[in-house]
Formats: structure tokens, sequence, C-alpha cells
């Protein structure tokens, strides 16, 4: 399999893919081994954890600069994304033992009932190129620390990093057959789900959420779905403009937008539309298109080349439907797989730009009369990923997101994610969660204790 740079169209490196048969013995393996693993002493897998914290703090420059060749994420956002990491992982530590532990829930003079917390056994873990690192790691650590054994497919497009990632995680003490990456495409993902696995946490599309979810229902296994998202965000009349603006913009194009959680609907109140339009517009014209490794690019390389084809497609239909294009609105001439970035003016939901997932630097603006109206529009969306409100009226927004229909909701800010709050979603955004201490017990099942004394 070759794995191009999507900036500049070179082939970066040709690896051998897994097969079906190899893929049966790496599943052998980690059954076998995830009984042992499972014994330690929590002490111990946070010990190859921590190990694992500190070896990608060690090797942070080589690891950004991997991720940006081959995803081609602009070099500073690669460094943020390994620098968020470690607090990340830091919360895992911090909160493992306490949120594994039993809990005994009653006892009086006979009987004692207990709640336990039995790791799930062999997972698969198919995992995201968009934040290998983040997406990766909100699952597999908190797998191995619950004691799982995880077959961890990288996305195809971040291979590399995937390669990365299990080859810190041997050296760090995970044994190989306890973390196992699997290389390959969509077609070794297929091959890996076709195992008698005990779970599978799938990060992507809401097609292939789908397809997983048919196949998995069957088997009642653990399945947990992070898919995709049209995150909306209102902007009320009585913001400070240029810098609602200014932090919407960066909502919408940080990495390139191919980010889940990136806006990709804007609703502002009609009494302020046109001045935001212009400073949000303003803000973009800003950002710097380029070569995804120069300190000074924001805007890098679209990872996946038809993607170029989706954000073709939805900036015609607006501009067909009315929309105005007031920067951007096309492909980069050149190598590499660039997209200038766009803003539509003037959107309306007949327009697929506010209705599909674009995952890229294209966003639509559309003004509302009132809060209600931003409400049933926000709403109006097959997803429910996140929703954020700008506006300084604190009761205002809790009013407005009480009813927004999504897991996350921000207030006064946007594209954020915490490792202490839960990451889900509402709708074709997918089912289950990651991170908070329930994203460490979701790698469990529960066992209920019921011990009466002779």
């Amino acid at each position: 399999m070759k794995l191009t740079n999507p900036a500049t169209g070179t082939t970066l490196l040709d690896v051998d893919t897994d097969t079906a048969r190899t893929i049966r013995a790496k599943y052998a393996r980690a059954r076998k081994a995830q009984p042992g693993w499972a014994a330690l002493p929590l002490a111990k897998r946070a010990a190859a954890i921590r190990k694992f914290r500190d070896l990608v703090a060690d090797r942070h420059d080589e690891l950004a600069r991997t991720l940006s060749l081959e995803v081609g994420k602009p070099i500073r956002q690669s460094r943020n994304e390994m620098k968020g990491l470690l607090p990340r992982i830091d919360f895992f530590l911090a909160e493992a033992a306490k949120t594994l532990r039993d809990e005994k829930v009653f006892a009086d003079a006979t009987m004692e009932e207990r709640i336990g917390h039995d790791p799930l056994g062999v997972i698969a873990n198919i995992s995201a190129w968009n934040y290998p690192y983040f997406v990766g790691c909100n699952v597999f650590v908190p797998a191995l620390l619950a004691g799982n054994a995880v077959l961890y497919k990288p996305s195809e497009f971040a291979t590399m990093s995937g390669m990365h990632i299990a080859d810190l995680l041997h050296t760090a003490g995970v044994p190989d057959d306890v973390f196992s990456a699997v290389i390959g495409d969509g077609t070794v993902g297929a091959a890996l789900l076709r195992l008698p696995i005990d779970g599978v946490f799938f990060t992507g599309s809401y097609a292939t959420g789908a397809k997983i979810a048919a196949s998995t229902g069957r088997r009642m296994i653990k399945t947990q779905l992070e898919l995709g998202g049209k995150d909306p965000v209102y902007v009320a009349d009585d913001v400070d403009v240029k810098a609602a603006a200014a932090a919407v913009a960066d909502g919408a194009f940080y990495n390139t937008g191919q980010s889940c959680c990136a806006v990709e609907r804007v609703y502002v109140h009609e009494t302020i539309y046109e001045p935001f339009v212009k400073a949000f517009v303003d803000e973009v014209k800003r950002f710097k298109v380029g070569d995804p490794l120069d300190d000074a690019t924001y805007i890098g390389a679209i990872t996946r080349k038809p993607q170029l084809d989706v954000l073709k497609r939805q900036v015609a239909d607006a501009k067909k439907k009315g929309a105005r294009v007031l920067t951007g609105g096309a492909a980069i001439k050149g190598k590499g797989n660039f997209f200038a970035p766009t803003v539509l003016a003037d959107a309306n939901h007949s327009m697929a730009v506010m209705r599909d997932e674009s995952f890229g630097p294209v966003i639509g603006i559309m003004a509302v009369p009132d809060d209600e109206t931003a409400v049933e529009l926000m709403n109006d969306t097959e997803y429910g990923l996140t929703a954020g409100v700008y506006t300084p009226d604190e009761k205002r927004a809790r009013r407005i997101l009480a009813r927004m229909q999504s897991g996350t909701v921000y207030w006064n800010c946007c594209d954020r994610v915490s490792p202490r709050l839960p990451w889900s979603g509402h709708k074709h955004s997918g089912i289950g969660l990651t991170l908070s201490t329930y994203g460490i017990q979701t790698f469990t099942r529960p066992k209920a204790w019921h011990l009466r004394s002779a």
C-alpha cells in the first residue's frame, strides 16, 4: 500500500498490509495474552501507559512532522495535537483507579452487594486520520488501563502515525500481543470485524458506521460509533461582532475544516448579519494556505482527494440556489489537494452545504430573525454532535443550549474537547461515548456481586 503526501502527491512509503490470515493470527495472540494483561495490577498497566506518555513528549517534533506529512495538517496544529494529548493521558491515569475499583452499594448483617468492572476482552479500535493521536488514545488508553487487548486499525491515511503509536506502546512495556496494529484499508477493517471480538470502537463516517452497526448487532457485542457532524453555531445580536467572527472562523477552519466538531453552519441574528459576515470574511482572508510544514500555514491540504469533489459540488449547489461566494469557492490548481477557504453568505437549508457534512474549508452563513428560528434551524439536521451559542447573556445561552439535540453544547466557544467531559452524539452522530470517567468504564462490563455470609 502506497502512502501519499496529500500536499505534494509524492509517495512517502510503501507498506505491507495485513491479510485475513495475519489478522486472524494477531487476534489469536491477543485472545491468549489478554487474561494475563488483565491480571496485572492496575499500577503496572498504568506504568506502561505513563511511559508511553513520556515517549510521546520526548518524540514530539518527529511525531508531529510525520502527522503533517501524511495527512496534510499544518505543522503548528500537529504540534498542538501532540501537546494536547499529554493532559488527556494524564486524566486517564489519574482517574482509572477510582473509576475501575469495585463499588460496595449495600451491606447489612448477612448480605453485601458490589459492582465490579470486568474488561470486555479483545476489542477492535478502527480509528480516524484527522486526529489519529486524540481519537486513538480516547479508545486504546482507557481500554488498556481497563485490562483489554486491542487490535488497532489506524486509518490508511494515517498509517505512519499508527505504526508510531504501536512502536511507542511496545517500547513502553505494553506486550506486542496485547496491542497489535492492523494495517490496511477498509477491506482490512472488514476482515477484522469478522473475528469473534468482544467490542468494536469505530470513528468515521455515518455510512460506514451504519454498516458496522448492522453487522455487530446480530452478534450482540459492544459497539461504539463516533460519527460525523454538521455542527451549528448561533451568533446572537448582543455580541462583540469582531471577536465572535474571529472565534467562529477559527472553529470552522481549524485543521482545514477536517474535524467532526468543526463549525459547519453559522446562523447570525439579522440585525448584525452584514457586519458579522464582513468581519468573518476579513478573518478568513488572513488564513495562510500552503505547505503544511511551514509554521505560518493555517490551511493545509485536504487529506482525501475525493473530498475535493464533494466541496466543489456543495459550492456549485449553493451558488445555484442563491448563495454569495465572498471568498474562495474552488480547488487550488497545482500539486496536492488544496481547496481555497470558502465563505458562502445568504445560505439556506435547501443547500447541501447546510445539510451534508462538508469536512473541508467551506462554510455557509444564514441570517435569522430571532432565537426561536435559530433553535429550529440548528436542530434541523440528521446529526447531533455539537452546537454553540455566542452571546454575553448566560441565561439566554442556557435557554437555547438546553434545547439543542447535541451531545456537546458550547457557550462562547466551539470546536473544543475536554477529557473531563463525555464525548458523544445524537442521531447520525453516533452511539456510545469516549472521554470522562464514563469513557473509562465503557471498556468494561459491570458484574453484580451478591455476597451472603455463611
